[in-house]
């Protein structure tokens, strides 16, 4: 479920304003959230589809090679470290009461099982929000050789059935694998819950052979990339902006911070799977190509499953 900014920010609005975004905030999530919530209990609104198998092993023979799995997951082959980022691949996320999850359903089927993931190397978490942290599908996908980065408060709801925990604060660094991963602060907020204010929540940059790839996960407008660039790929999501522009950048915005962190290409994420805001399914991937500079693309635009290599060329069929 969506939450307020718990943070404090200097540019804040007045006290006017805030009432003002909170009242759009309500209104927006209810016109979402009793429906799914009914539909959850009636088991409407999802289907499991058909999830492609061999994924992970066409990825693991590509180096380096990237899967976009729909909202802000994917899956990467770096220096021969495969990684999952923020991986999400259940029918619906939300709270789970018994064996029934209590949320929004996907608008679209998830191009994997989170079986066709399992094993790899390291998974990335961004924060503890449903969109991003389900733990459904990290516990069909533990295994005792796979390693999990995640921000402080957040290691708490990642199940015990994976290999190492490693929790990484904002601004440090840490080496596993031959990779170095590098943890940023983005401006968005990871509270779980409206009463778990501890949770915190990254964005990462992870290096390899020379090659340097941001998975910057939710977060509105910021110059704290800036200061972290070049990079040779940004992954940025780009919508729920409406009316939560406060905690999620819009598609130009987006296209401001990948220019600022000389970022070469531009992957964007966190759009057309799950409906969180209430712009319409398909704007956010219309405004971005409106924004991009016109000439040769910089915007990497993989099909859902696809696996695909920096410059956003199809290296197999997802």
């Amino acid at each position: 479920m969506e939450h307020m900014d718990s943070e404090p920010d200097s540019n804040a609005p007045d006290a006017r304003a805030r009432l003002e975004r909170a009242v759009r905030v309500v209104r927006s999530s209810a016109r979402r959230y009793p429906r799914a919530l009914l539909q959850s209990v009636l088991h409407l609104g999802a289907s499991n589809g058909v999830a492609p198998t061999g994924l992970f092993d066409r990825i693991r023979s590509v180096d380096p090679a990237l899967a976009w799995l729909g909202h802000a997951s994917m899956v990467c082959n770096l220096a021969g470290v495969t990684v999952a980022v923020d991986p999400v691949l259940s029918l619906r996320i939300g709270a789970r009461v018994g064996k029934r999850t209590l949320g929004l359903a996907r608008l679209q089927p998830a191009p994997a099982s989170p079986a066709c993931i399992r094993g790899v190397d390291l998974v990335l978490l961004t924060h503890a929000h449903f969109d991003h942290l389900d733990r459904p599908t990290l516990q069909a996908m533990s295994d005792r050789g796979t390693s999990v980065i995640a921000p402080p408060g957040v290691g708490t709801l990642v199940p015990e059935t994976f290999g190492r925990l490693h929790t990484l604060d904002a601004g440090k660094s840490m080496s596993i694998r031959g990779l170095r991963i590098t943890a940023i602060q983005p401006r968005h907020w990871g509270a779980r819950t409206w009463i778990d204010r501890h949770r915190r929540v990254n964005s990462y940059v992870v290096e390899a052979d020379g090659i340097r790839v941001l998975f910057a996960g939710d977060t509105a407008y910021t110059e704290s990339f800036s200061r972290h660039g070049p990079f040779d790929l940004a992954v940025f999501g780009i919508g729920a902006y409406n009316p939560w522009v406060h905690m999620h950048a819009t598609p130009e915005q987006v296209v401001c911070m990948a220019d600022h962190s000389q970022s070469l290409r531009l992957l964007p994420v966190h759009h057309s799977t799950f409906e969180l805001s209430d712009e319409p399914v398909d704007e956010p991937m219309q405004r971005l190509r409106r924004a991009v500079s016109p000439g040769p693309s910089r915007l990497v635009e993989p099909q859902l499953g696809a696996i695909i290599n920096l410059d956003g060329r199809p290296l197999a069929k997802g």
